[in-house]
């Protein structure tokens, strides 16, 4: 998915969209660039409890649904990519 700085939970591209930016915060409030403001609020993932399958799952509605990719597409690039997510990279999966 390219060298562009990656939410390490979901894959999102972190940056500035649409004039705002996407960086989750830590529990100081300052911004973290290891994760999307999706994943990360207040130094904590916004779902705790959240599977490596399951973050796959929404990963692939996300992408056919918002962005218009073919189902095969989001699978082989959710596969791919989010299991060597800093997140994920020791889960079982």
């Amino acid at each position: 998915m390219g060298e562009r700085q990656r939410c390490q939970s979901c894959g999102m591209p972190l940056g500035i969209f649409e004039g705002q930016d996407n960086f989750g915060t830590n529990s100081d409030g300052t911004k973290t660039e290891e994760y999307c403001m999706f994943c990360y609020q207040d130094g904590a993932f916004t779902t705790p409890n959240l599977t490596l399958d399951e973050m796959i799952s929404m990963s692939v509605r996300v992408m056919t649904s918002e962005l218009n990719f073919s189902e095969q597409r989001a699978v082989e690039l959710s596969n791919s990519v989010i299991p060597n997510l800093r997140r994920w990279k020791d889960t079982e999966h």
